[in-house]
């Protein structure tokens, strides 16, 4: 199920009662490791279902079940992943590197392992003396290969500015060899602000639970997200999400730096 929205077509947000039930416990003041980290995964084992089956290219197969002894005439006819495809789970440092994870030994799961890749890339907002975010800090990358047809899957929680995400998809374009055939963003929470500025990235879809706009006028709360786009706020001025979750890297690795 997906939620009605006007920020474009590329942007889904999935509409749960599970996924935002579990959601709304990760987000709360009370949630402490190793739940952090258990709720984490169950929410981005039930995007990758979704995702999956919407970006990946499928084709009907017959396969002899364990009943072909007794009715060898009788196999199952049913649809599946093509499994000529390729893809590349990208780990972005330090809140993507257990959504990565995941997503990698899930894709393993439905893909040949030869088509399925992890690349590692660390990177984190840059601030000036105030805190406040004015770009991207890249710290170092390691890329397993060319991404020539390949759909690049992009798992990072917390999708505030979207500062971040623009300026690694501009990495893979412009240093990577190869040309991927799509880049897919699976974030927990987003801002208006995030989406307005991947809006225009060519081939990159989003996947989200929430769109957070909590510092908006509150007569647009109960307005279709979208409709006031321009006067949607979801982010303040340290670029923290509200009411969002806060700390999720911190809060995942333990460590408060």
């Amino acid at each position: 199920m997906l939620l009605e929205h006007k920020y474009g077509e590329n942007i889904h947000i999935l509409n749960s009662p599970f996924i935002s039930h579990i959601l709304t416990t990760f987000s709360s003041d009370a949630v402490q490791q190793p739940q952090l980290t258990a709720q984490l995964k169950t929410i981005y084992e039930h995007m990758m279902s979704v995702v999956l089956s919407q970006e990946l290219a499928t084709k009907t197969a017959q396969t002899q079940t364990r009943m072909a002894a007794l009715h060898p005439d009788s196999p199952l006819s049913s649809v599946v992943f093509d499994s000529s495809q390729k893809v590349v789970s990208v780990d972005i440092a330090r809140a993507g590197m257990i959504p990565s994870q995941l997503c990698y030994e899930i894709l393993n799961l439905t893909l040949p392992p030869k088509n399925v890749r992890q690349d590692h890339i660390w990177a984190a907002r840059k601030t000036n003396e105030l805190n406040q975010v004015i770009g991207t800090e890249f710290d170092g990358s390691k890329i397993g290969g060319p991404v020539d047809d390949a759909v690049v899957f992009l798992p990072d929680p917390m999708g505030a500015t979207g500062g971040t995400l623009k300026n690694i998809i501009q990495y893979y374009e412009e240093n990577v060899e190869g040309t991927a055939k799509s880049y897919v963003g699976l974030h927990l929470i987003v801002t208006p602000e995030f989406l307005k500025t991947i809006k225009d990235i060519p081939k990159l879809k989003i996947y989200t639970c929430r769109v957070d706009r909590g510092l908006s006028p509150k007569n647009l709360l109960n307005t279709i997200p979208g409709t006031h786009w321009d006067e949607e706020r979801g982010i303040n001025e340290n670029g923290y999400i509200v009411p969002g979750a806060g700390g999720v890297g911190e809060l995942l690795n333990n460590a408060y730096v």
